[in-house]
């Protein structure tokens, strides 16, 4: 079986547009991948953490993971920090990486311009990004828009690598290539539909988080905008609000945008947004059950314990053959 990486930062519950956008693919990738799924709190560090509720969102996180499907017998959960490897690997990425390589990362440019001081790590972070993803031989990372950028920085990364350490037709570094969803990989914000729902959106009511309550959910829809012709059609550009739920309510029922927009024709905005409350409140509910429950006991622990010998594992043997390659062993 191919292998599958990705990450997400513990920097706050994820919303659902995460969840349709990531974490919904990570569950249906176990099932086709050999799939490694990491809680990357060294990258969370690269602005001001609180240490209690990093460590808090660290679990949190992990939690979530197993609470929506990810399988620990079939996929490896653990936490980034929990593997040396992942800095190691990084410094020798830094050292092995131009500077305006790293300059150039639209994510960089976007935080650094909200700091009122940068420090080198949020310059340096896609370094350790890189390093992320060869330790586990990845052939195949999942990625939103806003992160192909990251992963063409790998492809880079382990082309001159393998061409200035390798041996021909003998690569040390494996080259992986995006997965990028089909669709719903872009959820808009409730109250303007026209920029992407976010957990920092000042504006509580523009996002759902996966841990919201039924009736902060049911809120939530009803209060998203949508427009004045009362018509439910799927028309991103004419009627964003009103094709965003719809994008949310297909992702959330497995049903297609063409099948809802024919049930609902002739219908107006407060049924579709009943049911969709509805549909959405019967998926997260008991997810959040599951959420709770392992928060308050020992399993979640014992399992990112396990997760993280078998992905020392792994990374240890990549980064030995690195070490090896660059003349550290």
């Amino acid at each position: 079986m191919q292998r599958v990486f990705s990450g997400i930062q513990p920097s706050g519950i994820p919303t659902i547009g995460n969840y349709i956008g990531a974490l919904k693919q990570f569950v249906d990738l176990q099932e086709d991948y050999e799939t490694f799924y990491c809680v990357v709190n060294q990258h969370a560090i690269t602005v001001k953490q609180d240490s209690d509720e990093l460590r808090e969102n660290t679990r949190s996180l992990a939690a979530l993971y197993l609470a929506l499907g990810i399988d620990p017998q079939k996929s490896t959960i653990f936490v980034q920090s929990h593997v040396p490897a992942h800095a190691q690997a990084g410094w020798i990425v830094e050292c092995l990486s131009p500077l305006g390589d790293m300059e150039r990362m639209t994510q960089y440019k976007d935080k650094a311009q909200k700091q009122d001081s940068v420090y080198l790590g949020l310059l340096a972070y896609p370094a350790l990004m890189v390093a992320d993803i060869i330790l586990y031989n990845a052939e195949k990372v999942p990625v939103g828009e806003d992160q192909k950028q990251h992963l063409e920085l790998t492809q880079r990364f382990v082309d001159r690598f393998n061409h200035r350490f390798g041996e021909k037709d003998t690569p040390i570094l494996t080259r992986p290539v995006p997965l990028i969803p089909k669709s719903g990989g872009r959820v808009m914000s409730l109250v303007d539909p026209t920029k992407k729902m976010s957990k920092s959106d000042s504006n509580p009511k523009g996002f759902i988080s996966l841990l919201d309550d039924p009736k902060a959910i049911t809120k939530k829809i009803k209060s998203a905008v949508t427009d004045s012709s009362g018509e439910i059609a799927y028309d991103p550009e004419n009627k964003p609000g009103v094709s965003n739920l719809l994008s949310i309510y297909s992702a959330f029922s497995g049903r297609e945008i063409d099948d809802l927009v024919k049930d609902y024709a002739g219908k107006g905005y407060g049924d579709f947004k009943k049911d969709i409350a509805e549909c959405l409140v019967s998926v997260l509910e008991p997810m959040q059950k599951r959420h709770a429950e392992l928060m308050a006991g020992d399993e979640l622990d014992d399992i990112l314990a396990e997760g993280a010998k078998h992905a020392n594992e792994i990374a240890g043997e990549t980064l030995a053959k690195i070490e090896r390659a660059i003349g550290f062993r």
